[in-house]
């Protein structure tokens, strides 16, 4: 999950921070795409709910020194994605908040 899109914000609390930029998307096939490239996934990353969920929560995958700092994922560029697809968002905003829950230091936040 090294790679970032646009500008990264800094975090007050010191975390490292990734941005997952969805301008663009409009399906879940996007979004998964997207995934992989701003969050870098593994190959293997099954482009699935359930992958995209395993894959936020584990510290292993997650950029050099997140897993001491916390990661925060900065989701940008949503609500095309969210209007056109509002069952696929509210799915993928479930999946961010299962994986911080049980990704300890993880945080998602939705950016503009």
């Amino acid at each position: 999950m090294a790679r970032e899109s646009g500008e990264v914000p800094d975090d007050p609390a010191g975390r490292i921070v990734v941005v997952l930029d969805l301008e663009g998307v409009t399906d879940k096939a996007g979004l998964m795409d997207r995934c992989a490239r701003d969050l870098s996934l593994p190959e293997w990353f099954g482009r699935n709910w359930d992958a995209l969920a395993d894959c936020l929560a584990d510290p292993a995958l997650w950029p050099d020194g997140s897993a001491e700092r916390g990661l925060l994922v900065v989701v940008r560029g949503w609500r095309e994605y969210a209007g056109r697809r509002p069952e696929e968002w509210q799915v993928a905003e479930e999946i961010f908040a299962e994986a911080t829950d049980r990704g300890p230091g993880l945080f998602v936040t939705l950016g503009s």
